[in-house]
C-alpha cells in the first residue's frame, strides 16, 4: 500500500492470475461446481504449497474443470464453454478463513486492505 502526500491511499490489487491459483485449493468446491461432487477421478490439482507459482492457473483450472465433470463430447465442450461462469461460483464459495489463509499473497491482501481501512477510521476521527 502506497500513500501519495498523505492524502490518497493506493493498494496493490490481485490480479486474477493470482485468484485463480487460489481457486485450486479446494477440491470439493471444483466438483461442485463442475456437477459433479461424488467424482472420483483425479484432478491433479497442484499442492497448497505449489499453487502460487503455478505458471498457468487459469489453464489448470480450466482443466481441473473438464476433469472433475466427467463429461466427454458435446457435453465437455458445453462444460468448457461455461468456464466464466464456474470460475464465478468458485470465487463466491471461496472460504476467506480456510485453506487460503496459509498463502503469502492472501496475508499480504488482507494486512493491505487492513491497514487501509485502519488509516480510513483514523482519518474519520481527526
Amino acid at each position: 500500500m502506497r500513500s501519495i502526500s498523505g492524502a490518497v491511499d493506493f493498494m496493490p490489487v490481485i490480479p486474477v492470475r493470482m485468484t485463480e491459483a487460489w481457486l485450486l485449493l479446494d477440491e470439493t468446491a471444483i466438483r461442485q461446481v463442475a456437477g459433479n461432487p461424488r467424482g472420483r477421478m483425479d484432478l491433479g490439482l497442484p499442492k497448497h504449497h505449489e499453487v502460487e507459482s503455478v505458471a498457468n492457473p487459469k489453464q489448470i483450472l480450466s482443466t481441473c474443470l473438464l476433469k472433475a465433470a466427467g463429461e466427454t463430447g458435446r457435453r465437455r465442450d458445453a462444460v468448457a464453454k461455461r468456464f466464466n461462469q464456474h470460475r464465478r461460483q468458485l470465487l463466491e464459495r471461496l472460504e476467506p478463513t480456510g485453506a487460503i489463509v496459509r498463502l503469502e499473497s492472501w496475508a499480504r491482501l488482507v494486512a493491505d486492505v487492513d491497514e487501509v481501512v485502519k488509516r480510513w477510521g483514523s482519518a474519520e476521527t481527526n
